[in-house]
Parts: C-alpha cells; structure tokens; sequence
C-alpha cells in the first residue's frame, strides 16, 4: 500500500491555493516551520492530520504550543521534522530515522546520505529572491522516495 505525505515549509503567512490543491489526498500533512499564523496550519487541517513545527520567524501564543522539531513514525518508517537542518542535534541513521524534513533556507532539496533521505520541500510562501515556489511530498512504499512539486503561481 502507498502512503502519501505532503510536505510544506516556510509559508509565512501564506497558504497558496495552488499549494492546497498539491497537497490534496495526502493522508497527512508536515509543516516544517516558518509558518507565519495559525490559520496556515488551520487551511492544511481542512486536508489531512498536521503536525507542525516552530520556524525562526514563528512567534506569539499559537507558535510556542508548535514544537522545535517532532518524530514521528508513519508506515513504520521513523521522520524526523525541523525547521533549520543545521540544528539537527542527533545522528538520524543511529536514531533509526529513515527521513528528515526540513525548511529555512527556501531552496527545495532533496539528497540521501547514509540510508537517510534529506527532504527540503523549499518554500510555499511569498517568493524570495528568485528561487521557485514548491512543496514535496513523500511516498512510503516498499520503499521511500520524494519528490519536489512546483507550484505555477
């Protein structure tokens, strides 16, 4: 059986109609961080189950109740999300994580070092610079892949 995982990062306020028509169908969502206000995570939730974590630029009430990262396991695969990759203070191959999700630096990225998949589904919010505005998602299967789905806007 597929389980399919939409991932979204770095919003800021903005949650894109394009980026909730990607993400349809996914059987749960994963925000890593810099999300911007509550009603964000309250648009994704209209979709699927949301588990979020705090960004930098997340602050006020609603943000301190989002964690700084979260572990998860779906499809008996362990996921590890963060907002910023360099704050990653655990060994995720050691750990028994198979996936580590993270935001901050608007680029989407996805690589694979040591059994571990890097995902970075880039940024779904206001464009910055020239860099392109994405999400991800993740396919658990008899095996684990992503992919980086542009957003036309």
């Amino acid at each position: 059986m597929n389980h399919r995982l939409g991932i979204i990062s770095d919003t800021h306020g903005l949650l894109r109609p394009e980026a909730l028509a990607a993400l349809g169908g996914c059987e749960r969502i994963l925000h890593a961080g810099d999300v911007g206000k509550p009603e964000v995570l309250q648009g994704l939730r209209e979709l699927a189950p949301v588990t979020a974590v705090r960004g930098n630029n997340d602050k006020g009430a609603w943000a301190e109740e989002l964690p700084e990262s979260a572990r998860l396991t779906l499809a008996q695969t362990g996921i590890y999300l963060i907002h910023d990759l360099a704050e990653l203070a655990l060994d995720p191959a050691a750990a028994g994580i198979r996936v580590v999700i993270s935001g901050h630096s608007h680029r989407p990225a996805i690589t694979e070092r040591d059994g571990v998949l890097y995902v970075n589904p880039g940024s779904a919010g206001p464009r910055r610079f020239k860099l392109p505005i994405t999400v991800a998602e993740l396919i658990i299967s008899d095996r684990v892949q992503a992919r980086i789905i542009p957003l036309q806007v």
